[in-house]
């Protein structure tokens, strides 16, 4: 009987705002309380300078410790800074949804997150990134409006380079240490048309607009992500992607890629 409870709690939750669950960016909802969900992830690049075609491998465990508090934990393998794959970072997200405002098919929800990563690179590129290139904090706010089978949401966060170069005053930066990334993200239900039961497969579409903009340099890009989303069972979801530069004057370590991913949630995983 609890099984049957909490399977349907998160069929309601499922069919509430699949079209939530972005490819590149985090929504304001957040996952159930008391959930567990491992993600792994690959993304694939053909690398700017070396014209070689790269991967990081990610491992991820996100944890619902409320309805208001989620938490990340990831580490990364790739061969995007050495000839062949090796560890390569650690990283902690954590999540507060600060403001909930619920309707019969809409929502609107505000939240503030916090980033922290370590990583064993050293910068290469003018692009600050904390998915494993890269050690540094973030720290911003997200809004996402749901509205029947469409979810807008909106991120601004400050993102900043703990790079060793940055405690030598007597050292010019070479690469930017400060900047603002925004994004603008889109999804959209395809299917099903209506919900009958949680063992349904949902079919999501997105668009991601993504960008940066260093604070410390005159350096920028806009990136455009379209992907495609499965989820089976309201348990798991199939994700791939891809992201390209429509702008920009940054030196980065390339200007498209793929990413696919796939995750598994498992509900009342802890008390």
């Amino acid at each position: 009987m609890k099984q049957f409870l909490f399977s349907f709690c998160f069929f309601i939750s499922i069919c509430g705002s699949t079209q939530e669950l972005y490819v590149f960016s985090e929504p304001a909802s957040n996952m159930p309380s008391h959930a567990l969900s491992p993600k792994q992830y690959v993304k694939v690049l053909s690398n700017s300078r070396t014209n070689k075609l790269e991967s990081r491998y990610t491992s991820e465990m996100m944890i619902g410790i409320n309805k208001n508090l989620m938490i990340h934990a990831a580490a990364t393998i790739s061969d995007m800074y050495t000839e062949g794959h090796r560890w390569e970072s650690v990283r902690l997200y954590s999540k507060y949804r600060m403001y909930t405002k619920d309707d019969m098919y809409s929502h609107f929800r505000v939240a503030c997150f916090a980033e922290i990563a370590h990583s064993n690179n050293q910068p290469k590129y003018e692009e600050l990134s904390l998915e494993g290139d890269q050690s540094g904090v973030q720290f911003g706010f997200i809004a996402t409006q749901l509205l029947h089978k469409l979810a807008i949401s909106t991120t601004v966060s400050v993102i900043e380079s703990l790079q060793e170069s940055r405690r030598d005053p007597n050292y010019y930066p070479v690469y930017p240490y400060q900047a603002i990334n925004y994004s603008i993200s889109a999804g959209y239900l395809v299917a099903p048309k209506t919900y009958t039961s949680y063992d349904q497969t949902n079919f999501n579409i997105y668009l991601e607009v993504l960008a940066q903009n260093s604070l410390d340099r005159k350096l920028h890009f806009i990136d455009l992500a379209p992907a495609l989303q499965l989820i089976f069972n309201s348990s798991s979801k199939l994700n791939f992607g891809y992201r390209f530069q429509v702008a920009g004057n940054m030196n980065r370590m390339s200007n498209n890629s793929f990413l696919l991913s796939y995750e598994w949630v498992f509900l009342n995983a802890f008390k």
